[in-house]
């Protein structure tokens, strides 16, 4: 069991759920978290940008996690898309168990 914690931004609400949905459905995920929204400032092709976004917190394994950066970037509008992955080290037990049953049977495709 190797528990990672994803992380990743979206523009909107909608666009949020409808990864969480996907990555729930197909057992890629035991829990998706969408946070308030906040605004991120950045530079991007020399311009600095200030954007509104919906951090989102994706807890899978490891062994999901070419296919958890497959969805979001095709779901996602930008051309590079923050995709953050890391590892837990530690947590509640049970907890950590639970994410490793809830993605144990997934449906990759």
């Amino acid at each position: 069991m190797d528990p990672i914690l994803v992380i990743t931004n979206l523009p909107d609400k909608t666009t949020a759920l409808e990864l969480a949905e996907k990555l729930i459905s197909k057992k890629l995920a035991a829990c998706v978290n969408l946070q308030a929204e906040c605004t991120s400032i950045y530079r991007w092709q020399d311009k600095i940008e200030n954007t509104s976004e919906l951090p989102v917190f994706i807890k899978t394994l490891a062994e999901h996690y070419p296919r958890v950066e497959e969805i979001i970037k095709e779901m996602h509008p930008d051309e590079l898309p923050e995709i953050i992955s890391v590892s837990i080290g530690g947590g509640l037990p049970a907890y950590l168990q639970w994410i490793s049953d809830e993605t144990a049977t997934s449906n990759k495709k």
